[in-house]
């Protein structure tokens, strides 16, 4: 192959976009939006506005309520997205594209006063150059590092620059640079910290400065990814470039996953597979339940005891046993009151997990679990899921995708206020202007929940 990997990259980026295309990327707007909104309401949205200090007033939207200029949206909206593990995500790049190129394309189309398919043409290229990069990283890479963070960083370059009209060769320096300053180590989850949400916020920024730097004639290094001092060389054991110089197809857009529960994208399948059983048991039945699933779900999700709402969500045997005694998962789920409930945390307790090197052999490409109630007579229930809700094979419906943002932005927003944001995602492929969008985002007299959330919201 002629040229780097980033040029066969950027080269595989001028096939069009249709207008399916576009109607699909409104909904991950959409749904980062939703995501974003709810997040604000949460304690760590608090040290946020730290990273903007010193910006000045200006057109682009913060979720949280006012208005900034571009570089303050992207670094505040940036660490919004993951606070309550509800991003989309593209399972074979083990990515959340989402949570940095959604919030970065949105402020700059802000400033720009761009429409909306200016919008979304953007954050479909964003999210093709993260998920490939993803897919070329490998799990070898995932072991330590934060995919969204480290790939984000690429995958908002290459939206950015899309969004400023650069030439492919100026897109290649673009990438360049986003490879030097693409970073996030995974000891943020081996601690209580509010690290993640920092990690997303720097890769938005760094992948918005990577295409500036790029668009004033600044060379980046054209092998980043493949050279022998580059990105594959120091943080992929096992890195696969074909993924990035296979042949293209559909975009990838339209195989990243949608959450329907606030929880670790790992715990689904487990969560699906306790809700196909829990109308045939009764919780006062259950003597014990096996979890058998992959080793990375064991290794993020292993949690017989949370403690944190944070906690909670990245607990395989809180969500089960959440799941078995009251049914869908909600945010609800992961306040205090609900860590310390004696029913849930006794069916919790009886939660058991085990690695089955099937199901590790097939992921990243299927996320998926078995589940195991013993009953008290010693009857045994079994249910396996294979692809997780919202998954390709297992899709949310476009008018599920939309009610869930409905919830969530319903708890920051007036509800006649949060299905007018609704519509007008959906009006971004039709060219309504990206700050219509963003001034139905605003919600400026949000409410604090002191850390907690309500159990009827």
């Amino acid at each position: 192959m002629a040229g780097s990997l980033t040029e066969h990259l950027v080269a595989s980026l001028s096939r069009p976009i249709a207008a399916a295309d576009r109607e699909r990327a409104s909904l991950h707007v959409l749904d980062w939006a939703a995501c974003a909104a709810a997040g604000a309401r949460e304690p760590v949205a608090a040290f946020l506005p730290a990273l903007a200090e010193g910006g000045r007033a200006g057109p682009c939207s913060l979720v949280a309520g006012g208005s900034a200029d571009a570089t303050a949206a992207v670094l505040v909206n940036a660490g919004l997205g993951n606070v309550l593990e509800m991003d989309d995500v593209h399972r074979g790049a083990i990515v959340h594209p989402g949570d940095t190129i959604v919030p970065a394309c949105l402020a700059v189309a802000e400033a720009a006063d761009l429409p909306g398919e200016a919008l979304l043409d953007a954050v479909i290229t964003g999210y093709e150059v993260a998920i490939r990069l993803g897919l070329a990283a490998g799990t070898g890479h995932y072991r330590l590092w934060y995919t969204t963070a480290t790939c984000g960083t690429f995958g908002t370059a290459a939206a950015i620059a899309r969004l400023l009209g650069l030439a492919p060769e100026r897109v290649v320096d673009a990438l360049g640079h986003a490879g030097m300053m693409a970073s996030g180590l995974w000891q943020c989850r081996e601690e209580p910290t509010a690290s993640k949400q920092l990690a997303t916020a720097h890769a938005a920024q760094a992948g918005v400065m990577a295409a500036r730097y790029a668009g004033a004639g600044a060379r980046g290094p054209h092998r980043i990814l493949e050279g022998a001092l580059g990105f594959f060389a120091a943080t992929c054991p096992t890195p696969r470039p074909e993924a990035i110089t296979a042949p293209v197809g559909p975009w990838l857009i339209h195989e990243v996953s949608f959450k329907p529960w606030p929880a670790c994208r790992h715990v689904h399948p487990a969560i699906e597979a306790a809700l196909a059983l829990r109308d045939r048991v009764a919780p006062g039945e259950i003597a014990a339940v096996r979890v058998a699933t992959y080793r990375d779900a064991l290794a993020f999700a292993d949690r017989p005891d949370p403690t944190t709402p944070h906690e909670a969500r990245f607990s395989l045997q809180h969500c089960v046993a959440a799941a078995l005694l009251d049914g869908p998962v909600t945010l609800a789920h992961s306040a205090p009151e609900a860590l310390a409930c004696p029913h849930l945390g006794a069916l919790r307790h009886r939660v058991a997990l085990a690695e089955d090197p099937d199901r590790t052999a097939r992921y990243p490409g299927r996320f998926s679990a078995g589940l195991a109630i013993t009953r008290a007579d010693g009857t045994v229930l079994t249910a396996a899921v294979e692809s997780a809700r919202g998954d390709p094979e297992n899709p949310m419906s476009a008018d599920e995708i939309r009610e869930k943002a409905r919830g969530l932005l319903s708890g920051a927003l007036t509800p006649e206020a949060a299905g007018g944001a609704v519509a007008a995602a959906a009006a971004l492929p039709g060219g309504l202007p990206v700050r219509a969008f963003g001034r139905a985002l605003r919600a400026d007299d949000l409410p604090s929940n002191d850390g907690r959330i309500d159990h009827a919201a």
